[in-house]
């Protein structure tokens, strides 16, 4: 017992000196995403985002990797085209991480209390956004604090909510293409990043996650317990078919999901609904997320 909390004043200790993740700035990020409009594959949203991330990462990464294809949209059942866009930092590094988040958003809010909203393209501030933003921060936090010992890759995920309601294996089908032709070197590990910006966080356990990688799951829980990051609940949680369980699938690599399925306002749904805007999101809540991969990604850079 002496030995483990020796441990954890460490690992405090280590976490002090980390780099700051602000959530102002994460935030600022999902306003922009939001301020596009829609961002499902063939809108103009979708377009005009593939050039703000392009001009964005451009100047702050080494190297990126712009993977475009044509899917069959499995609701319409017509071609689409879809973009995935990889910013690697120090590409020939053989110990890699990987964060991912998706940013396409959905096009129908079919889970929208009011009927004629369900055909209409959600916003997407939480349930697309908010993961983009805090890898948005992260590439200009390690662009400014180099890692020595490891690379990081940031997958910008496309086509991961096309897919029909109920139908599981046909959403996250632009981590699916990617997965297939993903670079060398590879990661060793996977943190996948979706709906982390809620007001009112609670991020439990994902269950596939803790099938897939147990050990990363006590490490990053452990963690946000040291950081004392309330959001983050030690407690098994029910299992998520995302962007982390298709890449695992694909490729092998453990690879976990941080989020908080749980999108609600005054016990009303606000997923797929046209409600979910950046009012209902929160820069603590970014912060908090940020803050415990900013954490973890520096003390994999120390080992």
């Amino acid at each position: 017992m002496k030995y483990i909390n020796i441990i954890i004043f460490i690992t405090t200790m280590f976490c002090q000196d980390f780099p700051y993740f602000d959530g102002n700035i994460a935030f600022e990020y999902l306003e922009k995403q939001c301020d596009l409009g829609p961002r499902f594959p063939g809108s103009k949203g979708h377009d005009d985002f593939i050039v703000l991330i392009e001009d964005y990462l451009d100047p702050i990464v080494d190297k990126i990797v712009k993977h475009e294809i044509t899917i069959t949209h499995p609701i319409w059942k017509k071609p689409v085209g879809i973009t995935n866009i990889l910013a690697r930092f120090s590409p020939k590094k053989e110990k890699r991480l990987l964060l991912l988040a998706h940013w396409d958003t959905r096009e129908i809010a079919e889970m929208d209390s009011i009927l004629s909203n369900q055909d209409k393209p959600i916003i997407g501030a939480n349930d697309g956004a908010s993961g983009i933003a805090i890898l948005m921060h992260l590439a200009e936090i390690i662009h400014n604090n180099p890692l020595m010992n490891i690379g990081v890759d940031l997958l910008f995920v496309d086509g991961e909510d096309m897919g029909v309601s109920g139908n599981a294996e046909s959403f996250g089908l632009g981590t699916k293409e990617f997965a297939k032709i993903y670079p060398l070197p590879m990661p060793y590990f996977g943190i996948g990043l979706d709906m982390v910006g809620d007001k009112n966080l609670d991020i439990e356990i994902e269950r596939f996650s803790y099938y897939q990688a147990p050990q990363f799951v006590d490490q990053l829980w452990t963690l946000a317990h040291n950081l004392q990051l309330h959001q983050f609940k030690h407690k098994l949680g029910k299992p998520i078919y995302d962007d982390h369980r298709v890449f695992y699938l694909e490729t092998k690599i453990p690879t976990v999901d941080i989020i908080d399925f749980n999108y609600l306002k005054n016990n009303k749904n606000l997923w797929h609904t046209l409600s979910d805007l950046p009012e209902n999101c929160s820069a603590e809540s970014l912060e908090a997320v940020g803050k415990l991969v900013t954490a973890f990604i520096y003390m994999e850079d120390l080992k």
